[in-house]
């Protein structure tokens, strides 16, 4: 797979996530600093959304309109993850009323990075995607965006999501 990040390509390290893997199981920082760890959604269908930075333009479109379908989706756990520190995602949660996911991060460990994938190995940034999973914890949907400074298609995702719940 090609990912490109403005024109350039990059190096994802860890393991490529397909759709039926079962989904690894990793731990982040949630804005408190307390640990958030995977298993704590188990029963849920979750929507990981991935993100480099939420200091992007992009990024943080893709905070607010996945907060947004937050509201209108039962059942579903959405978490957005990205690199930035805890303190500056709780300033942008704060800033963009963003109550409806749950914001991690993976500075620490890169976990989830190198786990599912998406850990970009020139600037050790996320890539940008979305992985869907089951309440089964079994991967559904997984969208890689090949040009990491474009949208993800929130259309596709969405529609994925509706489908198991």
């Amino acid at each position: 797979m090609k990912i490109t990040f403005a024109g350039n390509d990059v190096n994802l390290l860890g393991k490529e996530i397909k759709v039926s893997d079962k989904a690894p199981e990793f731990k982040a920082t949630k804005n408190d600093l307390s640990v958030f760890d995977s298993k704590e959604n188990e029963g849920n269908v979750v929507v990981y959304s991935v993100a480099p930075s939420l200091d992007t333009s992009v990024c943080a479109l893709q905070a607010k309109r996945f907060n947004q379908e937050a509201s209108k989706l039962e059942n579903v756990k959405i978490v957005t993850i990205t690199e930035d520190l805890p303190f500056a995602q709780a300033r942008f949660c704060s800033n963009e009323g963003i109550e409806n996911t749950i914001m991690v991060s993976d500075y620490k460990d890169r976990e989830f990075g190198e786990k599912y994938g998406f850990l970009m190995e020139e600037n050790k940034l996320l890539a940008r995607g979305v992985v869907i999973v089951d309440k089964d914890g079994i991967v559904r949907y997984v969208q890689y965006v090949p040009e990491v400074t474009n949208e993800v298609d929130f259309d596709k995702a969405l529609e994925e999501v509706k489908k198991l719940i």
